[in-house]
């Protein structure tokens, strides 16, 4: 295996949770509910989905970023042992099948206000 990509991105946790708020839908056209939601059904932080957006970017710098990737198309999941993963489908599994990519690996944090990803695209 080889890397053939490295995106990362950071998020200021306030001013994406204001952008949330101000802009009707936003987290809809982000977010699939499955990334919105906590196992438990409440609904996730704003700390956890600015790390999830922080991804969703980081994965389109991984691919060369692209134009006309949808942010949907990009899930952040977790496992039960908490380590993030990434599913793509659509317009970002295209992408990475055209650039030769096997898997990705993902990590995610936030702290200090400020959310953060890295995301490896391997093939």
């Amino acid at each position: 295996m080889s890397i053939i990509g490295v995106g990362i991105d950071v998020a200021e946790i306030e001013r994406f949770g204001a952008s949330l708020e101000r802009t009707p839908g936003m987290a809809e056209r982000l977010f699939l509910e499955s990334e919105l939601l906590l196992p438990s059904g409440e609904r996730r932080g704003v700390a956890s989905l600015a790390a999830r957006f922080a991804a969703k970017e980081a994965v389109a710098k991984a691919l060369g970023a692209p134009s006309g990737l949808r942010w949907t198309d990009a899930e952040v999941w977790v496992e039960e042992s908490g380590q993030p993963r990434l599913r793509v489908t659509g317009t970002v599994a295209a992408r990475a099948a055209d650039l030769g990519v096997q898997g990705f690996h993902v990590s995610l944090s936030h702290d200090a206000g400020v959310a953060s990803a890295v995301v490896v695209a391997e093939g």
